[in-house]
């Protein structure tokens, strides 16, 4: 979480930009599903004010220690872990308590704050790539309210969520509609 917060500041400071208070910044996190350190994410929220619930923050993926901060009219900005930077970091006592499945609140005090000291105390430069995105384009789905009700459950989804099964309105559980994505819902990440 301390790298996302360092990466999420210095971020905001290439560009220019205070914390988010709206809708007015997007970041868009590396990270995948599964990912080992997907608390970088918690960091970059606290420190940019882009959330998954106010769909400022998306996942791209990729798996890798790095984000992209876009606001319109500033620009966008890629900060990367370093990878010098992540193969030192793996050498903390902390990662051997992970690797063995052993949960964060659980690994010994002195053990976290060593970890969390050794982020903290690394110069920007030494941690982080940074890199102006100048042909960046980024665009969100126009936000609406329009739902209909599904046919089968009789719940509502919003529109753009709707599947039409042989003329009737359906979400897409009832619908039976799948794509390729990871199969958070059932636990097999």
């Amino acid at each position: 979480m301390p790298i996302g917060y360092r990466l999420g500041l210095l971020a905001r400071r290439e560009l220019g930009v205070d914390r988010a208070k709206d809708h007015g910044m997007f970041a868009l996190v590396e990270i995948g599903v599964g990912h080992p350190q997907t608390c970088m994410a918690d960091g970059v929220m606290a420190a940019t004010g882009c959330t998954y619930g106010k769909s400022m923050m998306e996942r791209l993926g990729y798996g890798k220690m790095a984000m992209i901060l876009y606001a319109p009219g500033k620009g966008a900005v890629r900060v990367s872990v370093r990878p010098e930077f992540q193969d030192e970091l793996g050498t903390q006592e902390f990662f051997s308590y992970r690797k063995r499945g052993i949960e964060p609140s659980q690994i010994p005090a002195d053990v976290t704050a060593r970890a969390v000291d050794v982020v903290l105390r690394a110069p920007e430069e030494r941690l982080f790539k940074v890199e102006r995105l100048p042909d960046f384009v980024f665009g969100r789905p126009r936000g609406s309210f329009a739902k209909v009700k599904c046919s089968r459950c009789q719940e509502y989804v919003f529109e753009r969520y709707v599947r039409t099964v042989d003329g009737k309105p359906l979400c897409i559980p009832c619908s039976g509609f799948t794509e390729p994505r990871p199969e958070v819902l059932r636990g097999t990440q």
